[in-house]
């Protein structure tokens, strides 16, 4: 008689007081999005020193706009966020 054949006979029925239990967790993880929403969607004007530090250190950058987050994309890959950009050129040469 070959193994399977014997698994065949073998009850499907769980022994008495047998359970099975479900654990559930979550792990609550920090959220380091301080605002959510236009820093997906647009590149935001930051001082260029910052930023760097921010992509190398991994730690937030505040923009013009006052969005803050953690940089790690491209920005030439979005636009530029318009109150960003407002507030760019509404400042007076020598003010950066």
């Amino acid at each position: 008689m070959s193994k399977l054949s014997k698994l065949a006979n073998v009850s499907q029925e769980p022994s008495p007081g047998a359970q099975t239990i479900v654990d559930e967790r979550t792990q609550e993880r920090p959220d380091y999005r301080v605002d959510e929403g236009d820093h997906e969607r647009f590149s935001h004007y930051v001082p260029k020193d910052k930023l760097t530090e921010a992509m190398v250190m991994g730690t937030p950058v505040v923009a013009l706009c006052g969005k803050v987050w953690v940089p790690s994309r491209d920005p030439e890959r979005f636009p530029v966020c318009p109150e960003c950009r407002e507030i760019w050129e509404s400042l007076e040469p020598g003010d950066d």
